[in-house]
């Protein structure tokens, strides 16, 4: 079988969340099939980077954008009903080149990694498609309105808006049509677009997050995460003014490390507060996340599943999160995570770890397990199999 794969973020190297799904999943259908990626890329070093996916698919295509002239774009969409998001990701080129490879040969299925991209194939009526959304998006953006002052408020709640028509407007269009979780997959089933949807989990690989031989540090926790992305700046700025102050009443030796890429100027103002670093870009966040008693990941707004916790929990490292955060991780509050509300519950439940190692090895094993029996990639993979299967029963519709 020949797939067309085409995603938002270019999938190589997989070291973030939009590139880890699309990436494990070109290398899991190249075991068996042909596979044409095509993507962009945002800086030379990204397309010098994208490079080493070559042995994982038969062939790919990337095309680079100018990150000023897709914000341009994005700006010249706002009395548009084109979403800002489809702008940011649109290029010409990459809409040429996809169009010649649909001219020259025959695919058997096209695959589609984010919604922001599904407009380059959706008017493709001959092949029959597939639109994995991965997260509701027009849901992220409407929640971004609520923790966002005026005007920006009033911008995120119309781009939530548009975006949500459009992701209607695209589950009407392709055959089938998937998400990560089943959260996000009931909202997609609640618009009542799409012809068919079933939804497949984000997998850890929990040989390389595997658990350290080194000791760990009892006083040191630790969260991971890019911190130009607005969620986990938001959830750390709350987090050292509401929750460290009193971890750090009750145990003045604890430590928290901020480990994510490009730290915005408030970010990084969080490492003047005593007890805080904030490491920047790491080239590995492993030692980071081994050496630490526990992660946090107090998200209030988190859509989908936060690679970030499967990947502690593979380490067997405990973790702390939210609701938001944890309804993307199948696991059980309490068994194999802790899951805290407020502040206060945070606070206690941060400090239960710390003080009591018995329970703290308990978390450990029971989070590894987890991750082992039902965060793995390859059972994933399988689950995506027989819906790709099934999907391909049936003749494409006439969109």
């Amino acid at each position: 079988m020949r797939i067309l794969y085409v995603c938002h973020r270019f999938p190589y190297p997989p070291k973030r969340g939009g590139k880890i799904r699309p990436f494990n999943m070109i290398r899991h259908f190249a075991q068996q099939h042909e596979v044409v990626v095509c993507s962009l890329s945002r800086s030379d070093e990204e397309t010098a980077e994208a490079q080493g996916i070559a042995p994982f698919c038969s062939e790919f295509h990337l095309a680079q954008v100018d990150n000023r002239l897709q914000s341009l774009r994005m700006v010249a969409t706002l009395p548009t009903p084109i979403t800002a998001s489809t702008s940011f990701f649109h290029s010409p080129k990459l809409a040429r080149t996809i169009r010649g490879l649909l001219a020259q040969r025959r695919f058997d299925l096209i695959f589609v990694h984010c919604s922001s991209v599904a407009h380059y194939v959706q008017h493709v009526t001959d092949v029959p498609k597939v639109l994995d959304f991965g997260d509701m998006d027009s849901h992220k953006w409407l929640e971004y309105a609520q923790y966002k002052p005026f005007p920006l408020s009033m911008g995120y709640w119309w781009e939530g808006q548009r975006v949500m028509a459009q992701e209607k407007r695209l589950a009407r269009r392709f055959d089938l049509c998937t998400a990560t979780t089943k959260a996000e997959w009931q909202t997609l089933e609640d618009y009542q677009a799409a012809a068919a949807t079933d939804w497949f989990p984000n997998g850890v690989d929990s040989q390389f997050f595997a658990p350290a031989s080194e000791p760990y540090d009892p006083d040191t926790i630790v969260f991971v995460g890019r911190m130009d992305y607005y969620p986990n700046q938001q959830c750390m700025a709350e987090f050292c003014a509401e929750v460290l102050p009193r971890l750090r009443a009750q145990r003045p030796t604890i430590k928290l490390q901020i480990v994510g890429a490009d730290p915005s100027p408030a970010v990084r103002r969080l490492g003047e507060l005593p007890g805080v670093t904030v490491t920047g870009s790491v080239p590995d966040v492993r030692p980071y996340v081994t050496r630490a008693a526990l992660t946090v990941a107090p998200l209030r707004i988190a859509r989908g599943t936060q690679n970030k916790i499967l990947e502690a929990m593979a380490m067997g490292v405990p973790v702390v999160t939210s609701p938001a955060a944890a309804g993307g991780v199948d696991a059980l509050p309490r068994e194999h995570f802790l899951v805290a509300r407020d502040h206060g519950e945070q606070a206690s439940a941060v400090l239960r770890i710390l003080e009591d190692r018995a329970e703290r090895h308990r978390l450990s094993a029971a989070g590894r397990s987890r991750m082992l029996t039902h965060h793995a990639w390859p059972a994933s993979m399988r689950r995506l199999d027989a819906i790709i299967e099934r999907g391909l029963r049936t003749p494409p519709r006439l969109h």
